[in-house]
């Protein structure tokens, strides 16, 4: 059986008594013009809550707004990136079609340098795999035009001259290969000589010349060299170099020393391939002459 505790006071008069209390709170209130208990209470516990709040509310705000500044910066970062990136090729494109308009120039030029020939022009697309274009190939053919010994012009001179024709590319022998001999004439004097290819020299930029008189023809370094009227596949009077160094040989009857070629055999990149032969010209000349 169970017992009362009679100690227990029942709910109805707890809710009363804090009505009392509430009631003579408020009035207190009232009467000490708002420095009464409650004022002390929120004092206390309410205000310093609020602040809290209103700290942690501030804090989540400058939060919320640094994300969102952030979040624009990598926006306008990759978006300045992409423009970087764009400026940089358009730079690069510019650069190119620079580069490209100048070499364009000087095979205009090389084209008026000598006008008497007609001439077919060709990129190079392909070398012997080493650093100098010694032999290389280019994409014209039979099917343009292109005959073996057809001599092939780039820079401010000769180039070199066709040794192999497909239908649409073509060998070319340049004048520094070891296998290049080529019949030379020092142009302020009309002394002939002996121009050899010297791959072993191409790393200061130079080939051999051999076999000059020595006569009273004073020669300095400077002169030009061009290709001779004797030879037999090369056309006459093509730029071949200048004279960087020339020697007395042992024998006291001739000359010999290099030239700095005419033509940059480290870049290649288009070329002019004149049309005409040595042997088509002479051919010309002995019809010309059996004519009379």
């Amino acid at each position: 059986m169970k017992i009362k505790n009679q100690n227990t006071l029942p709910s109805k008069y707890v809710l009363l008594i804090l009505v009392i209390v509430c009631g003579i709170l408020l009035g207190a209130e009232r009467f000490m013009d708002g420095g009464g208990p409650l004022s002390w209470v929120a004092n206390y516990t309410i205000v310093p809550m609020q602040k809290g709040i209103s700290y942690v509310g501030t804090w989540m705000s400058d939060l919320t707004d640094n994300f969102a500044t952030l979040s624009d910066l990598r926006k306008e970062n990759e978006q300045l990136q992409e423009r970087v990136d764009q400026l940089t090729i358009d730079n690069t494109r510019l650069n190119q079609e620079q580069y490209e308009l100048e070499r364009l120039q000087e095979l205009y030029k090389l084209d008026q340098n000598y006008g008497d020939y007609e001439k077919v022009g060709a990129h190079v697309i392909a070398n012997n795999g080493t650093n100098w274009f010694n032999s290389f190939t280019i994409d014209k053919g039979s099917e343009d035009g292109i005959r073996k010994d057809m001599n092939v012009l780039a820079g401010s001179g000769l180039a070199g001259i066709v040794t192999e024709v497909g239908p649409n590319y073509a060998q070319v022998r340049a004048v520094i290969d070891d296998e290049s001999n080529i019949s030379g004439m020092v142009l302020s004097t009309s002394d002939l000589c002996i121009v050899r290819g010297d791959l072993t020299l191409m790393e200061d930029g130079r080939i051999r010349f051999e076999n000059l008189p020595n006569n009273d023809n004073e020669i300095q370094v400077g002169e030009q060299v061009v290709t001779s009227h004797i030879s037999s596949t090369y056309l006459q009077g093509l730029f071949i170099g200048y004279i960087s160094e020339i020697n007395v040989d042992s024998n006291n009857l001739t000359r010999s020393g290099y030239i700095t070629p005419a033509v940059d055999f480290s870049n290649l990149q288009e070329v002019l391939v004149i049309t005409t032969t040595k042997e088509d010209l002479t051919q010309t000349d002995e019809a010309e002459n059996g004519g009379e």
